[in-house]
């Protein structure tokens, strides 16, 4: 074949450059499990036994307000089908693992308290923590929410910070695994550089390995979601999450507060561009909060208030939101119940199709390297989360 250039090969060079830094801003899904969820407990009410004890009163209300599979259906909005196994998964659930990532919070949750209040509950949570560690009852993510930068809060969270971990340091000689800061309301990037700036000048005095200080960051300010791209670079590679806040993101918009919910709009466009954003570069996305939790023990009620909170979880799940907030205990339920009942939606069909494309029998024009990588992935998740028995999938896949 005739060609008119002699070469390309710097053309070629470029191509290849281009795509290097494309790949190490996009690395895809990380290869380490996702919560599906974050429980936000008060500062002042963390104690050791804290996710235990979440546990066995989130298992009782299960047990007084869901009797049976039928119960369940009801209860939580499901399909009857799957209802009886979806609630002793979440029973088993409840008892083994009741809580995934845990914030201890000092912000919104915890409220403003003078300095020696909160210096003598920042101590507290060191001690409750190594106590946790040293009886293995940490939940496998965990970590703080400190204050915001933009109202003030700036001193009071980086001592809060450098207190807790220099107390953990000295308490257990080591920062256990799974730690995460969450920074909430950003209005600038500047802000969140300047508080990575604190984490690395804190690692490099205390003698933590660089860059081992992971950040989450809570998008609910329009700004943080119109500089979306600049909050991100200004994170760098500590960034593992990015967690929607739903409350105070309408409340800005100017939204009325029968409208400040979950399932406006107006947090689907916020939403929206978190997706676009953040989609290839392994930062988890979690969406925010209800404050939906039954108000008494009248079986009515708590099934009302399930109802509500499971098919808010449904519709963040749809969306692409594989992680949510959790503020109450009273929400364990509806929250595993209908992330159970959504992994165990269509199961067969991707077994099926992983075991055909395993005996290397797919379809190629459905089952392309890209979807067989979502369908392992959506497993792995269901497995990781309790949703299906990871000695079953092997029984049945390998």
């Amino acid at each position: 074949m005739k060609l008119t250039l002699s070469s390309v090969d710097d053309l070629s060079a470029r191509v290849e450059e281009a795509r290097a830094e494309y790949n190490r801003h996009h690395p895809g899904l990380p290869d380490q499990r996702r919560p599906v969820h974050t429980l936000y407990v008060p500062a002042d009410q963390f104690t050791a036994t804290t996710p235990a004890d979440l546990g066995k009163e989130a298992l009782r209300l299960l047990e007084t307000h869901v009797a049976d599979g039928a119960a369940a259906a009801g209860a939580f909005g499901i399909d009857a089908a799957l209802a009886e196994t979806v609630r002793e998964r979440v029973a088993a659930k409840l008892t083994r693992e009741p809580v995934e990532d845990l914030r201890i919070d000092f912000e919104d949750g915890y409220g403003v308290r003078d300095d020696a209040e909160e210096d003598g509950h920042v101590a507290a949570a060191v001690e409750a923590v190594a106590q946790a560690y040293e009886t293995r009852s940490l939940p496998y993510y965990w970590g703080l929410r400190v204050k915001s930068f933009a109202d003030g809060g700036h001193g009071r969270a980086m001592r809060t910070l450098d207190g807790f971990l220099t107390g953990l340091a000295e308490r257990l000689g080591r920062l256990p695994g799974g730690f995460v800061v969450t920074f909430p309301k950003i209005v600038t990037p500047e802000h969140v550089r300047i508080f990575t700036d604190f984490l690395a000048r804190f690692e490099a005095e205390i003698g933590l390995p660089e860059g081992l200080l992971r950040l989450e960051i809570q998008i609910e300010t329009p700004q943080s979601v119109a500089r979306l791209p600049e909050v991100v670079s200004a994170a760098g590679d500590r960034l593992i999450s990015a967690q929607f806040g739903v409350h105070d993101y309408t409340a800005a918009c100017g939204l009325p507060p029968s409208e400040q919910r979950l399932d406006h709009p107006a947090c689907d466009h916020a939403r929206h561009v978190m997706q676009v954003t953040l989609a290839g570069t392994g930062i988890r996305l979690s969406d925010g909060a209800t404050k939906i939790a039954p108000a008494g023990e009248d079986t009515k009620d708590v099934h009302k208030a399930w109802r509500l909170h499971a098919g808010l979880v449904r519709y963040s799940l749809m969306h692409g939101f594989q992680q949510g907030c959790d503020l109450h205990v009273a929400q364990l339920p509806s929250r595993y119940a209908a992330v159970y009942a959504f992994l165990l939606n269509g199961l067969d069909d991707t077994l099926d199709r992983l075991r055909a494309h395993r005996a290397g029998q797919a379809d190629a024009t459905v089952d392309d390297p890209a979807a067989v990588a979502a369908l392992t992935a959506r497993l792995r998740h269901a497995v990781d989360c309790g949703a299906v028995d990871r000695d079953d999938v092997r029984d049945l896949i390998g």
